[in-house]
């Protein structure tokens, strides 16, 4: 626990309880009106991958006076909490956790007023809990959506539509349940350098088309269970250092169109089948890339 003296900090700027057991700040924390960066997120799992990976703090009532706030991480939303996000507007950094779906409109209205939010991550409660957010956030830089999307997300919401000045160049997607090739959708969002796929889409293949991603540096697929066919064409991922494929249990065969990444400095191949690692040391074409990029195997 912090003690209840801790809102005597008049000039506190930073509160850094990161990794710590605290998980509800007594009620004067309201009262420290200039507190930039409040860090609380503490991991509860080991596995990154699981959806309730990590836990943060519930704020009590007030949560609007912190009005100079710039970073919040990671904030369990309740219902009081949800209704005074809003009043955030120098919020930079924000990361929410607990999400249902009932709360997306609130969240959507709140995230619209904090012009200079650069970093989003949103955290569903569970995996049936829908996230579908429609705002558009012409600074945003970084998106992390950990939950099951809305059918339709990527074509109706603005966080996905290629506008002018839109600046998103991190999308981190995992436990989205997507049943649609995702990839026409996003291919729309043209300086993306990071791209993230765990738990994301539940299809059988992904298809990388000919300039297609162009300013992409490193793309990560995993436990994507169900995917069995990745093809890269000629001209796709033409700048493309890094390829992680983590735990893809159909995947039999090396990706149709791999020796087309002259860009690639590095191969991850983890939690990988017989078969493919049999498929790897047999083609004869991701021989050459192998021999000049570092890479790492793992079964």
């Amino acid at each position: 626990m912090l003690p209840k003296t801790i809102e005597n900090l008049s000039n506190l700027l930073t509160l850094d309880l990161y990794e710590s057991d605290i998980q509800e700040l007594p009620s004067g924390i309201v009262k420290l009106k200039k507190l930039r960066h409040l860090f609380a997120q503490k991991t509860i799992d080991s596995d990154w991958r699981e959806l309730a990976s990590c836990s943060g703090v519930r704020i009590p009532n007030g949560l609007g006076n912190i009005i100079n706030l710039q970073t919040l991480q990671a904030l369990e939303l309740q219902d009081e909490s949800v209704r005074h996000l809003g009043e955030l507007r120098q919020v930079r950094s924000l990361r929410l956790l607990n999400v249902k779906g009932i709360y997306c409109r609130s969240i959507s209205e709140s995230l619209v007023k904090m012009q200079y939010l650069s970093y989003l991550e949103v955290n569903a409660s569970n995996e049936n809990e829908v996230l579908l957010l429609n705002v558009l956030l012409p600074s945003l830089q970084r998106l992390c959506l950990r939950g099951r999307l809305a059918e339709g997300a990527l074509d109706e919401s603005p966080l996905f539509q290629a506008v002018e000045g839109q600046n998103l160049y991190v999308l981190y997607l995992s436990w989205s349940q997507l049943r649609e090739d995702p990839l026409p959708s996003l291919s729309r969002l043209s300086n993306l350098t990071y791209l993230h796929f765990t738990r994301a889409y539940n299809g059988e293949q992904l298809a990388f088309l000919t300039g297609w991603f162009p300013k992409l540096k490193v793309l990560s697929l995993g436990d994507l269970l169900s995917l069995s066919r990745l093809e890269i064409q000629q001209g796709a991922m033409a700048s493309l250092e890094e390829l992680y494929l983590v735990n893809l249990g159909s995947m039999t065969e090396v990706p149709a169109g791999i020796e087309f990444l002259t860009s690639i400095k590095y191969l991850g191949f983890h939690e990988i089948s017989r078969d493919f690692l049999t498929s790897l040391r047999q083609c004869s074409t991701i021989q050459g890339i192998l021999s000049r990029a570092k890479y790492s195997l793992r079964d």
